[in-house]
């Protein structure tokens, strides 16, 4: 199962926060966000600066200080912010460089795995915090399509 880390959440509702404020080009503070959401004010602190430091926040120092978009909404994606806090995706042991499953040699799942890794970083790769800014809170009155899969 992909599961994102809680800093990942986190990163994400923090940049969609930002996105949203972003037409306004107005910083907001980490105390600011971590209130809104109810994150601890140092994870929230931590996170933000690690997206600093991968390029996709901008940080200002001062009483008006805070943090910003690097760039437009629309050219940051779910995917960037993902792997700015936890790394490159994986969905198995080998999907590193560094190979270091005993099965490496004669796994007969692993390029069909890997190619389910490409697929789920090319999906997180096409939605942005713009998309993500603009999504509208479902309606709970509307049918809702329930697919099932054959056991």
């Amino acid at each position: 199962m992909l599961r994102l880390s809680k800093k990942a959440d986190y990163a994400l509702m923090a940049m969609k926060h930002l996105a949203l404020r972003d037409a306004r080009a107005t910083s907001t503070s980490a105390r600011e966000i971590a209130e809104q959401y109810d994150i601890p004010i140092e994870l929230m602190a931590k996170v933000l600066q690690r997206l600093v430091r991968t390029g996709l926040l901008v940080s200002t120092q001062g009483t008006r200080g805070g943090y910003t978009l690097s760039r437009s909404s629309r050219s940051i994606s779910v995917a960037d912010v993902i792997e700015a806090i936890d790394g490159p995706f994986a969905v198995t042991a080998c999907s590193t460089e560094r190979h270091d499953c005993e099965q490496y040699g004669k796994c007969s799942v692993r390029d069909a795995l890997w190619q389910i890794r490409e697929r789920i970083v090319a999906t997180l790769g096409t939605v942005t915090l713009a998309d993500m800014a603009t999504d509208h809170e479902p309606d709970a009155t509307a049918p809702m399509a329930v697919v099932r899969r054959g056991a």
